[in-house]
């Protein structure tokens, strides 16, 4: 269990470990659970990202899969192995998942459906399925007392139901992966870029910040743009891009809700909710 410091009044804590088109993770802890939320590198690198939050791999209760793609559960298989930490995820991706993750044992397997709510601890998990190509994508709210933090980071759009899933939440880890101009000027082959513009894709800068104006809502504090792409985007662009699409969609950037980036290689602080109010 974690060794985190009990507090007054129930706290959600969150940090993006990684994210990126090398590699995403997460964590999400309350005073009675650790969640670790995709497994995208090395088990070497994951126990050093998790270390310098203060937290171990040791101490994880379970772990939660989005979907089978390499740079969300590359360490996955020699960290549940070598900690025997539950693993949840929906029934298709468990079936695309042996190829990548080896041998697991029966006892560590469980499923979480799509558009289902299970609870860990104080921690109540709502999945959603989002727009990827991958066997069954989902993604995560997490729900502890009023406060709410939603992760999504691989979608070609945003539907409805996902945004009336995602709204009004404290935290958001939003995807920002592309900025347009740059992913069609950029080296990679025109079937790659169709397929990261396609519905099935990925989230560009505009889109990105588009659907964050139609779900922010009062609570909403802070949002962490993710997995950027390497080749064809870059923090400052991102930032500016969405912060601009916000604006003129009438949302005040700063004093109404702030902007933060992530990092494939840096996690952001272990942070609770309470502190943000």
């Amino acid at each position: 269990m974690p060794q985190a410091a009990k507090t007054s009044v129930a706290d959600l804590r969150y940090s993006f470990l990684t994210s990126g088109s090398s590699g995403n993770a997460t964590l999400i802890e309350s005073d009675n659970q650790l969640l670790l939320i995709d497994c995208g590198h090395s088990g070497k690198k994951m126990e050093e990202l998790c270390q310098s939050v203060g937290r171990s791999l040791a101490d994880i209760d379970a772990i939660l899969i989005s979907h089978e793609h390499s740079d969300h559960i590359k360490g996955l298989g020699v960290l549940a192995r070598k900690y025997q930490i539950p693993i949840y995820a929906n029934e298709k991706t468990w079936r695309a998942m042996p190829k990548s993750v080896g041998e697991i044992a029966t006892d560590l397997k469980f499923t979480f459906d799509t558009n289902t709510v299970q609870t860990f601890g104080s921690i109540d998990v709502e999945s959603f399925g989002v727009s990827h190509d991958a066997a069954d994508p989902m993604f995560y709210a997490f729900h502890q007392g009023h406060h709410k933090i939603v992760t999504m980071t691989d979608t070609g759009y945003v539907s409805e139901r996902m945004k009336g899933v995602i709204r009004n939440a404290d935290v958001y880890l939003f995807e920002s992966n592309h900025d347009i101009q740059m992913l069609r000027a950029g080296r990679y082959p025109w079937s790659t870029k169709q397929r990261i513009l396609g519905d099935e894709g990925h989230l560009s800068n505009e889109d990105a910040g588009m659907a964050m104006s139609q779900v922010l809502g009062d609570k909403t504090k802070r949002i962490y743009l993710g997995h950027l792409s390497q080749d064809n985007n870059m923090k400052d662009i991102a930032r500016m891009a969405v912060e601009q699409t916000l604006t003129q969609q009438g949302i005040s950037v700063g004093p109404q809700v702030q902007i933060f980036d992530t990092d494939p290689n840096k996690a952001t602080p272990l942070t609770g909710l309470n502190k943000l109010i």
